[in-house]
């Protein structure tokens, strides 16, 4: 999203970590921006029955974590490394001198936090008013259009795991398994070797 260039000029390190690493956790303030160079992070709560909920997942290019950091509030999730991912992280003084001397970024930042928030907005209403299939589409699609799936002669390739598709529709993974086996059977999906294309 920002160029590393950019942001190394303004002060910000690269730092690996491991899969399933905590990279900040749930209630801390925020004190960096991050900005994945290689790898997959996801931010995700847990309720009181153990079950995990994953407000989003974030790859290469991406920045992750900013609206905290904005409002100088604690974090409503925490950010887990799906896979090994180098990040990068720039100080948040540096970071809003980084926005306030550089314009364009700033527009880059806004524009991508209003994409988040109508992503939100729109599952939100997807979640609580429509039934499984619908859900699952509407979040595909959106993969599509905001993660570059990649496309190949067999379509675009979701990069969702069925467990991550539960976490970010509120559906059980086996509704979410007998989900994609009717959407295959409509034509609508394809599942090959285990993978699913839409």
């Amino acid at each position: 999203m920002i160029a590393i260039e950019l942001l190394e000029k303004y002060g910000a390190v690269k730092k690996f970590y491991d899969k399933a690493s905590v990279i900040f956790e749930e209630g801390n303030l925020p004190t960096h921006y991050y900005q994945i160079i290689t790898g997959e992070v996801k931010m995700n709560n847990y309720n009181d029955d153990g079950r995990e909920f994953i407000q989003g997942i974030f790859y290469k290019n991406q920045s992750f974590g900013e609206p905290p950091l904005f409002l100088n509030q604690k974090y409503p999730a925490s950010a887990v490394s799906v896979e090994d991912s180098q990040i990068l992280f720039l100080p948040k003084t540096n970071f809003m001198k980084m926005l306030e001397e550089n314009a364009s970024i700033s527009i880059k930042i806004i524009e991508n936090l209003a994409q988040r928030l109508y992503y939100k907005s729109v599952m939100a209403a997807e979640m609580s008013t429509h039934e499984p299939e619908h859900r699952v589409l509407k979040l595909i699609d959106h993969g599509i259009e905001y993660f570059n799936f990649k496309k190949d002669a067999n379509g675009y390739l979701i990069n969702f795991t069925r467990q991550q598709i539960g976490d970010l529709t509120g559906l059980r993974v086996e509704t979410v398994i007998r989900t994609i086996k009717a959407l295959e059977k409509k034509g609508v999906l394809k599942i090959i070797n285990r993978k699913v294309y839409r």
